[in-house]
């Protein structure tokens, strides 16, 4: 069953109070820029000193992003707010879980699979599987994504995104393994900083039980996954499915016999990667170096 991208679901503000959360949003963003400018910074000079780019801040500003609790205290102490932005780090928590998130048309059917599964595996071969990445780095193939995206619809994304790493500690969890490319963890995707943040960030998700993080090293010469990358998923009293993004088509695979034969290639590719431990050690050696 192929299910192709649509526009993205309607909000209605009015229904979950996001009118509340942006008009929110707008007067931190102001009240930053009051203590930011008052202090005599530039946008980057204060971005620089609390260790986000120039963009955030001109973002947060502009009330087109999520003015994050960790930012607004970061703010309050650099600039002596007297605790103004600091005290309002618990508002912008409530909010977030107040704005609703949704998913675009075509992603839903994999989101409610992926939400009631209790197994998921993942092969990567181009980024990290989006259950264990970072906000930084969800938030660097948003923005890349051509055409454009606009910041709302990126932060509702990048939302969207980390909500869904619920599931990986909640109880019962589900069981995750995820073999990823070695070429993954080299490219730098939104930078040095971001992509290091995110190796630590994979050391430390693949520590629980429940999850395997695998690396299937460069010098493999052949491997059953060469055809692209896919995931299987496994609802709970249901049989398993597949998962395959290409380009903008997005198709959700129920066929038993195909599912078959991922299934059978996974466990290939799974056989040719370095063990969870091997990988772990790989990792920290590319964070060494």
């Amino acid at each position: 069953m192929a299910v192709q991208p649509g526009a993205e679901a309607p909000t209605g503000s009015e229904a979950d109070g996001t009118d509340e959360v942006a008009d929110l949003f707008r007067a931190l963003g102001r009240q930053v820029k009051v203590a930011r400018e008052r202090a005599g910074m530039s946008q980057k000079e204060l971005g620089d000193r609390i260790g986000y780019g120039e963009e955030t801040i001109s973002s947060v500003e502009r009330a087109r992003r999520t003015p994050q609790p960790e930012l607004l205290v970061a703010v309050d102490r650099l600039l002596a707010c007297g605790g103004l932005l600091e005290s309002a780090a618990e508002d912008v928590e409530r909010a977030k879980t107040r704005r609703r998130v949704r998913h675009p048309e075509w992603f839903k059917d994999y989101a409610r699979l992926e939400a009631e599964a209790v197994e998921i595996c993942f092969y990567s071969t181009l980024t990290i599987p989006g259950l264990l990445q970072t906000r930084g780095y969800a938030q660097t193939i948003f923005t890349a994504r051509r055409p454009f995206l606009d910041e709302e619809t990126i932060e509702r994304r990048v939302e969207a995104r980390l909500g869904r790493q619920q599931i990986l500690t909640r109880w019962p969890p589900p069981m995750v393994t995820a073999v990823i490319e070695e070429s993954v963890l080299l490219r730098e995707i939104g930078g040095r900083a971001v992509q290091r943040e995110q190796m630590r960030h994979l050391l430390e998700v693949g520590q629980p039980r429940n999850v395997e993080v695998q690396v299937l090293p460069l010098k493999c010469q052949g491997h059953a996954g060469m055809e692209g990358p896919f995931i299987l998923l496994t609802p709970k009293g249901k049989p398993q499915v597949g998962y395959g993004e290409f380009q903008s088509v997005n198709r959700l695979i129920t066929d038993p016999e195909e599912v078959r034969m991922l299934a059978a290639r996974y466990g290939s590719i799974r056989g040719q990667a370095l063990n969870p431990a091997g990988s772990s050690a790989l990792i920290e050696k590319l964070l060494g170096d």
